[in-house]
């Protein structure tokens, strides 16, 4: 058995149509339209890549992209001042300040700073709380791509017992409160695991859907899955020939699993797509 490819770099490309459309029909109604502003501080190379293939989003989806470039030894009140007038600009309706900071900025005061009304990367501390309170707001982008992924390649996880490997606020904690909510998309029974897990194989082996995000390269081999089970691949790591790998031991796993994603082309393009997805949804609570 050769596992199906979950393809996200299709399905952001349907997805973004969607927004555009709505983009457009925002525009049409209301004489608006959404804005994104992303902030980079420092010239680290990966993050840029990040920022400038979001403005290209913005730009093909009719989402007015602003970007804000700060020098790597900016301090820390003048990017919260930064943060501030964003907050109070109409023209913005999300805000995206690209991490890793650099070390003397304290990242959890910029995201603190950041308008829980835009905070369109949905990992802010009200929007977590919202989540866990079975209120959300806006989603975390990454764990929000992993569920429409499944979902509009039917994959439901209601009733799956859907493992993580991965408990961070960006991804395995937020995709862990996503999953355990009532309704469409979620209903699963859901387990995290981290580096200090024993034995992570034997519980990665009971999972319907195993959802890796610890950055270690091709860390989940193909004796750690269920026969049949849909593997998702969060993890982007790039190995020391250059070649970029994700956490999944990718050709053993695929005979082994029904589904898969690629790394690339599988949650990456999600991401970006539900950073999209918020910042129109943002510009439209605005208007009610």
């Amino acid at each position: 058995m050769t596992a199906a490819l979950l393809d996200g770099k299709a399905l952001a490309k349907t997805m973004q149509a969607e927004i555009a459309a709505g983009v457009a029909e925002l525009q049409r109604t209301h004489g608006v339209r959404p804005g994104l502003a992303a902030v980079l501080v420092g010239d680290n190379e990966a993050s840029r890549i990040y920022v400038r293939n979001k403005i290209r989003a913005c730009q093909q989806t009719g989402v007015a992209g602003f970007l804000h470039e700060l020098p790597a030894e900016t301090a820390q009140a003048d990017l919260i001042d930064l943060v501030h007038r964003l907050n109070a600009d109409p023209a913005v309706d999300g805000i995206l300040v690209q991490l890793p900071l650099p070390p003397h900025v304290r990242e959890a005061a910029v995201v603190d700073a950041v308008s829980p009304l835009k905070d369109v990367d949905g990992f802010g501390p009200e929007s977590l709380g919202l989540l866990a309170a079975g209120r959300p707001r806006f989603l975390a982008c990454t764990p929000a791509g992993v569920q429409q992924l499944l979902l509009r390649n039917g994959i439901h996880p209601a009733g799956k017992h859907v493992v993580i490997v991965g408990r961070s606020n960006i991804v395995g904690k937020p995709l862990a409160l996503i999953l355990m909510q009532k309704g469409s998309g979620a209903d699963a029974t859901v387990t995290v695991c981290h580096s200090r897990t024993h034995d992570i194989g034997a519980v990665t082996r009971t999972g319907d859907i195993v959802v890796t995000a610890i950055g270690s390269p091709r860390f989940l081999k193909a004796d750690m899955v269920r026969p049949g089970a849909v593997i998702v691949d969060v993890g982007m790591n790039r190995l020391p020939d250059g070649a970029l790998c994700g956490d999944v031991d990718f050709d053993a796993v695929k005979e082994v699993a029904s589904a898969i994603t690629p790394v690339p082309g599988g949650v990456g393009p999600m991401t970006i797509t539900m950073l999209l997805s918020n910042t129109l949804r943002s510009a439209q609570m605005a208007q009610k």
